[in-house]
């Protein structure tokens, strides 16, 4: 990639950036998208004050005071406001920041001259950013002892910044638990594969008997699983029609351009259909009091339980110990919070689960082996010399003027981030199958699935792919030097990486701040099914199972090349800063307060 397809890269989305920030502060003074930008607001009963309520260019105009705003938030605001998982993204976005900023230093004062005066003739390739690369260091020169001692100094400053997160997490996460001491999760157990009692052929007598005799100080009670798919489908029905029961209360009442006569016949309609939608729920709500009654009648138990204890040393002893000398009874762990029961998993047979392990992996695989082909054509495409000699056909790209430096800078970054923006989401649906209790477990898994896709698939497949279409011809004929020219051809992927920071960071982030899903569907809504009733605020959870590995792959990118190419860590640093600005504004405003569970481990997997 010659400078020339960087530079339009860079152009690209750096106008696309500004283009979607521009929007971004224009909509966010716009009253009519108030439930979309301003969604935790609405939804904590606060007022939203627009500066110009009615029509005014004042409006229209783009500002940038959402930034400054940004870094006034404290920590301790993030914490009390959106939980301790949220403040774990922001200083995942600080660390990211602090880290790169003395690479920065280190690869532009020291590296970056050195790699240029590598060599006392220009190195000559088609790869003209390779002069400021480690590979212009002449092979033995004393000069790799530069490379080395700044990759001992850095390494050893990222372990110390990684220590340091780590401590003020642990004592944040302390600090939360001791809030929190009087939730019923941490005197509670969840037990799996209980047998039935011989005697009174229940469940629930067998989990009375089992722990009142091994823990007869500490046992408390038990609550048994019960499954009944028609309960779940007449809770559904019931919920749908208190929804529309809310929705017609919060229709408004009256409209300047109608005439009084057609507002009663309206009001008094609107009220005939919220009778008849109470007096169906009624029935509903009958209904599911009688089929809760024949589950308890009929104990239609599953061979699960929740056990409770009179303190948490008991509940942590019973979770933690064996209870029984078959490995597949009595199976036992600490119970989630209750929102966070994942309901559905608790109905798989525990025996069947490592099946339900093995299809997942054969399915993450079978992903990873298709995502290859698109990670081997974008490297393809960005070795457009190369591609040349092989494909003549794309030489017609040169007839348009800039053309070539478009396709070759940006076009390959842009494709290979639109096939990862599924992979989070398909990963996310695979962790649900293998029987996790809790919600926060799924995304945990998905997490770990997600980050080790990236780096493998982004990471070293298009290090492995860009690398053997550059020296194809020479390992066929010299296999056994296939590992040094391996080695001397991944600082030729930085330029590449250059691209994918920048679609990243620039363009990805700025359309995370933007919302352009929920406006879409916003104005759907508001034109048909949700046309003439109030706005509920669009609140959501932060997609933890998609941020983390994406910032997690740009450090590893960064950490990679801090030594090989240093001209790649300022991006690096744009991209940290983006980022923070960008999810500082999302969880101020848009997200829920949530809790998952082991927010470290989160952040370091």
């Amino acid at each position: 990639m010659n400078p020339h397809s960087l530079f339009a890269s860079a152009a690209i989305n750096i106008g696309l950036a500004l283009v979607t920030l521009t929007l971004f502060s224009i909509f966010k003074k716009q009253p009519s998208f108030a439930p979309i930008y301003y969604a935790r607001r609405l939804s904590n009963g606060q007022q939203i004050h627009f500066h110009d309520q009615t029509f005014s260019f004042r409006r229209f105009l783009p500002s940038v005071s959402w930034i400054p705003r940004a870094f006034r938030v404290t920590e301790d605001e993030i914490l009390d406001s959106s939980g301790l998982d949220a403040l774990v993204i922001i200083r995942l976005f600080k660390f990211g920041i602090k880290f790169f900023v003395v690479c920065s230093l280190v690869g532009l004062v020291v590296l970056l001259p050195v790699n240029y005066n590598g060599q006392d003739v220009p190195y000559q390739s088609y790869h003209s950013l390779d002069s400021f690369t480690i590979s212009n260091i002449t092979p033995g020169s004393n000069r790799l002892w530069v490379h080395f001692s700044c990759l001992w100094i850095l390494s050893f400053y990222g372990l110390y910044l990684l220590y340091q997160e780590y401590d003020e997490i642990l004592v944040k996460r302390i600090q939360q638990l001791q809030k929190i001491r009087h939730r019923p999760d941490q005197f509670t157990i969840l037990v799996r594969e209980i047998p039935i009692c011989s005697e009174h052929k229940a469940r629930g007598c067998s989990v009375d008997h089992f722990f009142s005799k091994h823990y007869p100080y500490s046992y408390h009670s038990y609550q048994m699983v019960y499954k009944e798919k028609d309960l779940e489908v007449l809770l559904s029905q019931a919920e749908s029609i208190a929804r529309k029961i809310e929705d017609f209360r919060k229709r408004p009442t009256a409209n300047k351009h109608k005439r009084e006569t057609l507002l009663l016949d309206v009001s008094r309609e609107d009220a005939v259909k919220i009778s008849l939608h109470e007096d169906s729920l009624q029935v509903f709500c009958e209904k599911i009091r009688q089929l809760q009654h024949e589950i308890v009648i009929k104990q239609k138990e599953l061979p699960v339980a929740f056990v409770i204890f009179k303190s948490r040393y008991g509940a942590a002893l019973a979770a933690q110990s064996q209870q029984h000398s078959h490995p597949l009874l009595w199976i036992t762990e600490m119970a989630p919070e209750p929102r966070d029961v994942s309901w559905r998993t608790s109905a798989i047979p525990y025996r069947i689960l490592p099946l339900y392990k093995i299809g997942v992996v054969l399915a993450a695989s079978l992903l990873t082996i298709f995502f290859a082909i698109p990670v081997t054509a974008v490297q393809g495409i960005a070795k457009y010399e190369k591609l040349k000699k092989w494909f003549p056909p794309v030489m017609a790209v040169e007839l348009i003027p800039g053309l070539s430096s478009v396709v070759t800078g940006y076009l390959p970054s842009v494709i290979l981030k639109g096939f990862i923006y599924i992979v989070p989401f398909a990963m996310f649906g695979m962790a649900k199958l293998p029987g996790c209790i809790s919600k926060s477990k799924e995304e945990i898994k998905a997490c770990n699935m997600v980050f080790y896709f990236l780096v493998g698939n982004v990471f070293f497949l298009s290090v492995l792919s860009g690398s053997l279409l550059d020296e194809i011809g020479e390992s066929f004929s010299h296999p056994k030097n296939f590992p040094c020219h391996l080695a001397s051809a991944v600082s030729a992927q930085a330029d590449f990486f250059m691209t994918y920071i920048l679609t990243d960071g620039l363009s990805g982030f700025s359309l995370e701040i933007l919302l352009p899903g929920l406006l879409f569907w916003d104005v759907i809504k508001s034109h048909t099914v949700g046309r003439g009733t109030g706005k509920d605020p669009y609140l959501y959870s932060l997609p933890y199972f998609r941020i983390i590995p994406m910032v997690s792959l740009s450090v590893l990118i960064g950490s990679v090349y801090a030594v090989v190419a240093p001209l790649l860590l300022p991006f690096l640093i744009g991209y940290f800063c983006l980022g923070y600005l960008v999810f500082i504004n999302q969880v101020e405003f848009l997200t829920l307060l949530t809790f998952i569970y082991q927010p470290s481990v989160l952040f370091y997997m």
